[in-house]
C-alpha cells in the first residue's frame, strides 16, 4: 500500500545518504526531501542518518546557496568548508560572487575565505553601526576599482590606516605597479595639509624627545619616502 511505498522510498533516501561518495548538495537535497515530503524534524532526520541535529541543519543551510556555487561544490571545485563563509555573505550577493571567484582562481584556503568573509562582514556592521562618514566609502570603492582588490579604511582621532588585500607576491606586484602608475605626489603633501588643518598653539607643545640609537644615527635618514619602505 501507500504506508509500504512511503517506507521504500524513506529507507531508499536514507541509504543514499549514508553512501560515501555523496557530495554535500545531493546529501542536503537528499535531507531536505526527508524534510518536505515526510516531515521529519531535523532531529528526527539526524537519529536516522546516525548525524547530529547540526549536521543536518548545517547541510540543509548550503542550499541557500547560489545555483553556480551548489554546482561548484557538486563537482568538488569547492569544498564543503568553502562553503560556509560564502554562506555568511548570503546578504550580499555581489561580494559572496567575488569571493567565490578568488576561492576558485586564487585557490584560497577554507581560513584564507572565512578571514575575508569575517572581515567583509564585520566591516558591513561598522558602517551600520559607526554611521561612516560617506566620503571615506567613496574613497574606498575609489581605491578598490584603482588597485583591483579590497581595500578598507579606518579612520582613528589623528590619521588613520588603509589595509590592502592580497594573497600573492604577483598581487603585490600589480598593487604596486596601480600606485606607481599614478602621478607622484609631494610625500610631505598630507603632514602640510594636517598642519595648516590643525595649527599647534603653545599649550599643546610637548618636549620631544629623540629615542634613536646610536646605530640609527650612523644609519642616517635615506630615502625614507621610498615605497621599499612601506608595508601593505
Amino acid at each position: 500500500g501507500d504506508d509500504s511505498d512511503l517506507m521504500k522510498l524513506e529507507l531508499s533516501i536514507i541509504e543514499n545518504i549514508q553512501r560515501e561518495d555523496l557530495n554535500p548538495v545531493d546529501r542536503a537535497r537528499a535531507f531536505e526531501r526527508l524534510a518536505s515530503e515526510f516531515s521529519f524534524k531535523h532531529h528526527l532526520i539526524a537519529a536516522k542518518v546516525g548525524k547530529s541535529r547540526e549536521y543536518v541543519s548545517n547541510s540543509l543551510r548550503l542550499l541557500s546557496l547560489p545555483q553556480f556555487i551548489l554546482d561548484a561544490l557538486s563537482i568538488g571545485k569547492i569544498s564543503e568548508g568553502h562553503a560556509r563563509p560564502l554562506m555568511m555573505l548570503g546578504d550580499r550577493p555581489e561580494e559572496q560572487g567575488v569571493l567565490f571567484k578568488e576561492i576558485t582562481f586564487k585557490k584560497l584556503t577554507v581560513r584564507e575565505a572565512e578571514g575575508i568573509a569575517r572581515r567583509i562582514a564585520y566591516d558591513k556592521v561598522r558602517k551600520k553601526e559607526r554611521a561612516i562618514d560617506p566620503e571615506i566609502i567613496d574613497l574606498e570603492e575609489k581605491l578598490r576599482e584603482a588597485l583591483g582588490t579590497r581595500v578598507q579604511i579606518e579612520r582613528r582621532d589623528v590619521g588613520g590606516k588603509v589595509m590592502i588585500d592580497f594573497f600573492s607576491n604577483e598581487d603585490l606586484k600589480s598593487i604596486l605597479d596601480a600606485i606607481q602608475t599614478n602621478k607622484r605626489k609631494d610625500p610631505n603633501e598630507t603632514l602640510s595639509r594636517f598642519e595648516a588643518e590643525n595649527p599647534i598653539s603653545n599649550e599643546d607643545v610637548a618636549i620631544i624627545v629623540d629615542d634613536t640609537t646610536s646605530d640609527e644615527d650612523e644609519t642616517g635618514d635615506g630615502d625614507i619616502y621610498s615605497v621599499k619602505d612601506f608595508t601593505i
